[in-house]
């Protein structure tokens, strides 16, 4: 079937009209047009509203995780960093810190403070720092203790961006400052 020709204002329908309706009234055509317009708007207005409701759900999304892990992020574990080594609340699954338990080729087996172990990769990108100092991955050794920052993988291991090597609790002089015993040399003593 033609439908231009069956919608056209010479085609079939034209003439199945009374002879009132004639000319003037443009036929079917011009009607149906219209109504065609008016229903292809609003799919368009109703897409871009669709849109807009996906992407304002996915910016609440982002926000609402934002927030919920901001002091994780900033403000580190609330004992602070060298307070008690691994509080609870220090970075989860996107690293972890304590004791070096197993150290292989392009893996290191950590123990955090809830005795869990933890499988740790090292990949070439890994930086590995002693104080201000990158050291080889190769110096890691079992009993040394760390901080992690990563990104955890399909298979639960925690792939390293960077590990801290950190001093053993208690050593006297790691840290300058009145917890270690060592005093902060002012800028005149230095």
């Amino acid at each position: 079937m033609n439908f231009n020709k069956f919608f056209s204002a010479k085609g079939p329908l034209r003439h199945s009209f009374s002879e009132a309706s004639g000319p003037a009234s443009g036929g079917q055509s011009k009607t149906f047009r219209r109504v065609l317009w008016g229903i292809g708007i609003a799919i368009i207005l109703l897409a871009a509203f669709k849109a807009g409701e996906f992407v304002g759900f996915r910016k609440a999304s982002f926000s609402y995780r934002w927030g919920e892990n901001y002091y994780r992020s900033f403000t580190g574990p609330r004992g602070g960093f060298f307070g008690e080594l691994g509080g609870r609340d220090f970075m989860m699954g996107h690293g972890t810190s304590g004791t070096i338990v197993k150290v292989a080729t392009s893996t290191l087996v950590v123990q955090d403070r809830d005795n869990a172990e933890k499988v740790i990769l090292i990949t070439k990108n890994t930086v590995v720092n002693r104080f201000r100092d990158t050291i080889p991955a190769s110096d890691l050794k079992e009993n040394d203790n760390v901080v992690i920052i990563g990104s955890p993988n399909d298979a639960g291991q925690i792939e390293a961006k960077l590990i801290r090597v950190l001093p053993p609790p208690g050593v006297p002089g790691a840290f300058p400052g009145p917890a270690s015993g060592t005093p902060l040399k002012t800028p005149q003593q230095r």
